[in-house]
């Protein structure tokens, strides 16, 4: 039956030409539209609330103003009875093995969902404990980058005053070594003149020897023996007289 009323349905469709159109012109619309920049709302962790398994509470919702509480059942209730009268739904064996299939799975549904759900629960937990410890590490990986930065820009900043000291430093190296340069050519200069001061002196010296040596050279000479024997006879007797006046000095 179902069969039958997809084929109907689809002879429906393809007679009448304007679906063909409808879906081109929606495709068409769907990709040549503007890319949505709006913030897109977070999926719900839950599903909505349903009754008897597959109908949703906002339609219940949704008629209660109109139909009152019973006006859903009702709407249902008359739905299937019109497709039943009408033949539009024909029961028949398709119809039993479906009712039998949707059985055994809300029976399933009903006995081994929590236990699957539990199951699934505690495998979504640990994914979502992995993902955070992952984020976590990520974020702390993250937060030490971010501190070594900031150290390497505080080194960075700092960077200039090395320059500057190190700068600095040559500077007085350079002052140290023309200081030491300076000082080793004064004193250079200082023995340079130091040596023709003490040449000078030598000279002088080896003159004033020369000519003492010369003139006693020449005093000797000119002593004759005689005038030798008088002065050592004079000295001879100025001692004597010494001795004598020494000795009287004395005994006084």
């Amino acid at each position: 039956m179902l069969s039958r009323l997809v084929l109907v349905s689809g002879s429906a469709l393809k007679n009448s030409g304007s679906f063909g159109a409808c879906v081109v012109q929606a495709s068409r619309s769907l990709h040549s539209s503007s890319q949505n920049l709006a913030p897109v709302p977070p999926l719900p962790e839950k599903g909505g609330k349903v009754r008897h398994g597959i109908f949703p509470e906002e339609l219940f919702t949704l008629l209660y103003p109109k139909t009152g509480v019973t006006g859903p059942y009702v709407l249902g209730t008359g739905l299937l009875l019109y497709l039943l009268s009408k033949e539009i739904y024909v029961i028949n064996h398709e119809t039993f093995a479906a009712a039998s299939i949707g059985a055994v799975i809300i029976y399933g549904v009903k006995k081994f969902g929590p236990n699957v759900a539990a199951f699934a629960d505690k495998l979504n937990e640990e994914k979502v404990a992995k993902a955070q410890e992952v984020k976590e590490l990520a974020v702390t990986s993250l937060a030490q980058a971010i501190e070594d930065e900031k150290k390497e820009q505080w080194r960075a900043e700092g960077r200039q005053m090395l320059f500057d000291a190190k700068r600095n430093n040559v500077a007085m190296l350079l002052e140290i070594n023309y200081r030491e340069r300076l000082h080793m050519v004064t004193n250079e200069v200082k023995k340079r003149l130091n040596y023709q001061v003490e040449l000078q002196n030598l000279q002088r010296r080896m003159e004033q020897e020369h000519m003492v040596s010369w003139v006693e050279q020449n005093v000797i000479k000119s002593i004759t023996p005689q005038q030798e024997k008088e002065s050592i006879a004079k000295c001879i007797s100025d001692l004597k007289a010494l001795a004598k006046a020494t000795q009287a000095r004395a005994t006084v």
